[in-house]
C-alpha cells in the first residue's frame, strides 16, 4: 500500500495507491477559500459574478464540493481527506452568495474552460449546480450543447442529479445531457436516526431525453469536508470542517473516484472512464430512475 497524499506528498496514511496524482479538475460553483487542506493545488482561479482576483467562497458550497473531492484532510490529519486528495484544481466561481447564478456566467465559463483545457491538462468537469424549473428552455439546450463540447473535447463532465425528488422526472436540467455523468445520492445501509437521508429527495429520472438518469449513486448525506468558515487563532484552527447533505456533495465523490481512475489508467478517454465508473457500480435492488446503474464501487472500479 502506497500511502494517501497531502499537499507535501503521498505519505501520512495507508488508504491506496492512487490519489489522483497529476490529475486536474475543474469545479463551476461558489468559489473556494484558501484552505490548507487544498495547499499548492489551485491552479487557477476566475470569479465569474465579481470578477475578483483573490480565492474566496462567499457562500460556503463550492469550498466543501472541493472538500469532497480533493481536500488532503491536512488539518484533520487525514480523517476528513477527499476521495483524490492529490489532484489538482481550477475553480470558476459561476454562483453569488445565494447561490444564484445565469446560464451566461455559465456559458462563458465553460468556454473558459475549453479555452484553459490544455494549459492545466483538465480531465473532469465537476458541476455541483442545479437550476431551477422555470428557465428558458432554449437557454438549457444551449448549456447542453455547450457540456457536450466539453465532453467531445475529452473532459468528463459529473453533475448532480440535484435535490428536487422524489417526484418523477425531477432530474436538475443539466443533468439530463447525453453525455454527462448524472450522480444521485443514496447512503446504501446507513440508516442514523432523525436525519434525512439524501436518497429521499435526489432527483430522479426518466430524463426528458432519450437517455436513463440518473447514472450512478453515490453518499451524500452529512459529508465532512472543507469549510470555509475556516478561521485562525494565533496557531489553532476553528471550523475547519463541517457536515452537508445533498446530490452536490454526491457528485464530488464520483469526480474524485474519475481521478483515480484516470491516474491508473491515462490513456483511458473520457468515456471509457464514463463506463467503467458506471459497470462497476453496486447495484442496490432500486428502480433505474432513482439509483442508475447502483452505487459508486471505487473498489471494483479499480480492479
Amino acid at each position: 500500500m502506497q500511502r494517501v497524499r497531502t499537499q507535501l506528498g503521498c505519505e501520512e496514511k495507508e488508504v491506496s495507491i492512487y490519489c489522483g496524482k497529476d490529475i486536474t479538475v475543474a469545479i463551476l460553483d461558489t468559489g473556494i477559500i484558501p484552505h490548507p487542506d487544498f495547499q499548492g493545488r489551485i491552479l487557477a482561479f476566475r470569479d465569474f459574478i465579481h470578477q475578483k482576483q483573490r480565492l474566496y467562497d462567499d457562500a460556503g458550497h463550492g469550498t466543501h464540493v472541493a472538500g469532497c473531492l480533493a481536500g488532503s484532510g491536512f488539518l484533520s490529519e487525514g480523517r476528513f481527506r477527499g476521495i483524490a486528495p492529490a489532484c489538482n484544481l481550477v475553480i470558476g466561481k459561476v454562483l453569488d452568495k445565494e447561490g444564484g447564478g445565469d446560464t451566461n456566467m455559465m456559458l462563458e465559463a465553460l468556454k473558459w474552460i475549453l479555452e484553459e483545457r490544455r494549459r492545466w491538462n483538465i480531465r473532469i468537469l465537476n458541476i455541483s449546480v442545479g437550476f431551477e424549473e422555470h428557465v428558458e428552455p432554449d437557454k438549457i439546450k444551449r448549456l447542453l450543447k455547450a457540456l457536450e463540447e466539453v465532453h467531445q473535447a475529452g473532459i468528463l463532465v459529473v453533475v448532480a442529479a440535484g435535490n428536487k425528488g422524489p417526484k418523477e422526472g425531477s432530474i436538475s436540467p443539466l443533468g439530463m445531457g447525453k453525455q454527462v455523468l448524472t450522480v444521485g445520492c443514496h447512503d446504501g445501509d446507513y440508516r442514523p436516526s432523525g436525519i434525512t437521508l439524501c436518497a429521499s429527495y435526489s432527483g430522479r429520472g426518466p430524463s426528458t431525453q432519450v437517455m436513463k438518469k440518473p447514472d450512478i449513486v453515490a453518499p451524500g448525506t452529512r459529508i465532512m469536508a472543507a469549510s470555509a468558515k475556516l478561521s485562525r487563532r494565533r496557531n489553532t484552527y476553528e471550523q475547519a470542517y463541517e457536515a452537508k447533505s445533498g446530490t452536490s456533495f454526491a457528485a464530488p465523490l464520483v469526480s474524485g473516484a474519475a481521478a483515480l481512475l484516470w491516474e491508473k489508467y491515462p490513456f483511458y478517454t473520457a468515456g471509457e472512464v464514463k463506463r467503467r465508473i458506471c459497470y462497476s457500480a453496486r447495484d442496490l435492488g432500486e428502480p433505474w430512475g432513482k439509483q442508475g446503474w447502483g452505487m459508486l464501487d471505487i473498489q471494483a472500479m479499480l480492479k
